[in-house]
């Protein structure tokens, strides 16, 4: 089964020179969370906005439920949901009115209860009436949401939900997504905040300077995510690592001062009682001992110092 979202070496070049995507390719699974990570400028908001056709790509092709987004505009655009990091609203409106005007953008016929089920998911119900100037940030944010979700899209694109609002709400965002996701809603999402992709990703795809550094299954990321460094500084520099700790993963850092032996935290048995043994049988003393787990940041950081280095 083809997938929902179709990317296909897409360039974009703006008049100036500027590369803002570079030959990106990406499949989005049908009912699957996309986090889509990556610093400011790295791309993000270009893929979206070519996959939603607001921007038009250099090169290359996107098919959302098997329509050319460009070809076939009208029936991708009818499947895509967006919202926008931007607070967009018309302030004097209200919430309700606000919601079915997005629903009648697209030809839908009124359907009431479908619009309350929604305001009610969101905790906006007791705000059907309210003006969009009384609502708070994160309410006014579940409004857009609500207004994406209006002409029942099956993919949905949330361009920094959560940001600027503060933590409690960010939980209730992370609930309401998963929820969306239970309703069959493909999801793909932008952000900042590591912990969210954690939270709520069925996989990670990281981008920088317009290209696609990995995508992976976060459960595959986690595993990765159970090594742990030992670090051990000795009381002495040394100039090698002593030939009898061969083979034992070591790596030596700072002038010689510190050795990191990686391993992973998940096994039973993790080597460090017979590595601290060897050590003190080859010669070293010891003066620390520190552990280290390794995070999605982490990954995140190296992916993009390591394109930055290799540039």
């Amino acid at each position: 089964m083809p997938a929902m979202v179709q990317i296909n070496e897409v360039s974009k070049t703006y008049a100036d020179g500027f590369c803002a995507l570079n030959s990106v390719s990406l499949d989005i699974e049908d009912g699957e969370i996309l986090a889509l990570l990556g610093p400011n400028g790295a791309g993000k908001t270009t893929l979206i906005s070519t996959i939603c056709g607001i921007t038009r790509a250099s090169s290359g092709d996107i098919h959302v439920g098997g329509y050319d987004v460009v070809e076939e505009y009208r029936g991708s655009r009818s499947l895509v949901g967006l919202v926008p990091q931007e607070i967009n609203l018309e302030p004097f409106e209200r919430v309700m009115n606000t919601v079915k005007f997005s629903r009648g953008l697209f030809g839908k016929a009124k359907n009431d209860a479908l619009l309350e089920k929604i305001l009610r998911q969101l905790s906006l119900w007791d705000k059907r009436d309210s003006r969009i100037m009384e609502l708070s940030g994160g309410m006014k944010r579940r409004v857009l949401i609500a207004k994406a979700l209006a002409h029942e899209p099956r993919v949905l694109f949330l361009d920094e939900p959560t940001a600027g609002v503060d933590v409690e709400l960010r939980r209730d965002m992370w609930d309401i997504v998963a929820q969306l996701k239970r309703d069959g809603v493909t999801i793909i999402l932008t952000t900042h905040y590591i912990e969210e992709a954690e939270a709520i990703a069925d996989r990670i795809a990281v981008i920088n300077k317009g290209e696609i550094l990995l995508v992976e299954a976060k459960d595959a990321l986690m595993t990765r995510l159970g090594q742990k460094e030992l670090r051990i500084e000795l009381q002495q520099p040394i100039n090698a690592i002593p030939e009898s700790m061969t083979g034992r993963g070591l790596r030596l850092e700072e002038d010689g001062l510190v050795l990191v032996y990686t391993y992973d935290a998940t096994q039973d048995r993790t080597g460090m009682a017979s590595l601290i043994g060897d050590l003190s049988a080859a010669g070293l003393v010891l003066r620390d001992l520190q552990t280290r787990q390794n995070s999605l940041e982490d990954i995140f950081v190296g992916l993009v110092s390591d394109q930055e280095d290799a540039a």
